[in-house]
């Protein structure tokens, strides 16, 4: 039997060769990107497409009887560089929408035809271009995601972002605001960082410009808090090193969108508690000392063997309190304020219970120049952090939320591009409405 997968899923292949197909209502083209650890392709061979229907280990195969073409992939014959190929639909006509069709299905196929997998792409709207499916490796095999996730920049622009070269475009208007450029950081503030750690940032700083380019927020600039759940349930996700993970990809965009290129932070549990600015230069450190799960205090005293800056971590405990936290990062905005709006990126696994709280302390802050950004780990009940997108009497919608199930599985350019969908309009909003200027 095949499996059904949803958006975001992810599953190992078993196969090493396959076919990628897809159905669909309206007339489309079938193209694939092969791209490396940094989301960009070596050089324009690595597009597959009708005018150039052959790359390394991926063939583009003519559909019949008015079918759409096929993506035919070797992985054995992809070149080590490469991480990822990216299967992507683009609607045949330019000025309609998915949304105006039935959603469209994409379905991988062993070479015999067997089909192993099928994704439908409900919930399309606007979108005359996405990106279907990703074969990607994890830990020396391979495993397809699904993603589902539309291109509002449209095919030049996805294209262009992925690194390919595209000649036939407009020549730039003159006139126009330059993009802002990556924040030069102090010489010497990345030279302390380990070489791995350093490119890393440096590849992950370019991917947040890009994800914010695309929704039209390459000007901005932002103070950035940084939240932690320490709760209880949080304990696997500590100890197998996935929040020093995150911790170390949220650094990019600070890089990116802080003057200082720093971020200040909480944690949170029963009770919250503000952790030490984190410095990028200081990253490996920082993550050492301060990336740890609440404590049951079973017994009075302080914990022993805490070194300095670091968080007493049976004071915050292990229940779920997210509006104490919510509290104390608007009391640091309050009482620091800045000429630039605050991102705050908050992290959860879930089991959100104080729904009517969180929901005062969030309404309340609509007219403060903060962008609550939630990020859910897992399939736990996130509450109302899931239906703000849909709470009416609002000013302004200061609240996103998305979730995911294996946040390190997850690409950089997926990641960044969900992380920033939102802030870029809540800022024009916002400016609308003089909460930021």
């Amino acid at each position: 039997m095949p499996q059904h997968l949803s958006r975001g899923q992810n599953a190992p292949l078993a196969v090493s060769e396959m076919i990628i197909t897809v159905s669909a209502s309206a007339a489309v083209d079938v193209s694939a990107l092969l791209v490396t650890e940094a989301g960009i392709v070596r050089s324009d061979q690595d597009f597959v497409f009708y005018n150039q229907p052959a790359g390394p280990g991926v063939h583009l195969q003519p559909g019949l009887a008015g079918a759409p073409a096929s993506l035919a992939v070797d992985l054995a014959a992809i070149p080590a560089e490469i991480a990822q190929v990216r299967a992507i639909i683009t609607l045949a006509d330019a000025t309609s929408s998915f949304g105006r069709h039935s959603p469209p299905v994409t379905h991988l196929r062993d070479p015999a035809g067997t089909l192993l997998f099928e994704y439908r792409m409900d919930g399309l709207d606007t979108e005359s271009i996405v990106i279907a499916v990703d074969l990607y490796r994890r830990d020396g095999a391979w495993k397809v995601r699904a993603v589902g996730q539309g291109y509002a920049g449209g095919f030049a622009a996805l294209v262009t972002d992925h690194g390919v070269a595209v000649d036939d475009g407009p020549a730039p208007d003159p006139t126009a605001a330059p993009a802002a450029p990556a924040m030069a950081l102090p010489t010497g503030t990345l030279d302390r960082l380990p070489v791995d750690m350093r490119k890393r940032l440096d590849l992950r700083k370019k991917q947040v410009a890009v994800s914010l380019q695309k929704h039209g927020g390459d000007q901005l600039k932002a103070r950035i808090v940084l939240v932690l759940d320490a709760s209880g349930s949080m304990g696997g996700l500590y100890a197998k090193g996935i929040v020093g993970g995150i911790v170390e990809r949220m650094a990019a965009v600070a890089a990116h969108l802080d003057d200082d290129g720093a971020m200040q932070a909480f944690t949170f549990a029963s009770h919250s508690a503000r952790l030490p600015d984190l410095e990028l230069s200081d990253l490996p450190e920082w993550i050492r000392l301060h990336v740890r799960v609440g404590q049951l205090k079973l017994f009075g005293g302080r914990a022993k063997n805490l070194e300095p800056g670091q968080v007493d971590m049976r004071a915050v405990g292990i229940q779920n309190e997210e509006q104490k936290v919510i509290a104390d990062v608007r009391a640091l905005v309050a009482a620091d304020p800045q000429s630039v709006p605050t991102l705050v990126l908050f992290f959860s696994d879930g089991g959100v219970h104080r729904n009517q709280e969180i929901e005062e302390q969030l309404r309340a802050a609509v007219a403060e120049p903060i962008f609550w950004q939630f990020i859910g780990l897992g399939r736990a009940g996130f509450g109302v952090l899931e239906k703000f997108d849909n709470l009416t009497d609002r000013l302004v919608d200061n609240v996103g939320f998305f979730s995911v199930d294996q946040i390190d599985e997850i690409p950089d350019a997926e990641l960044y591009d969900r992380l920033l969908s939102e802030f870029p309009a809540w800022t024009r909003e916002a400016r609308r409405h003089r909460i930021i200027d």
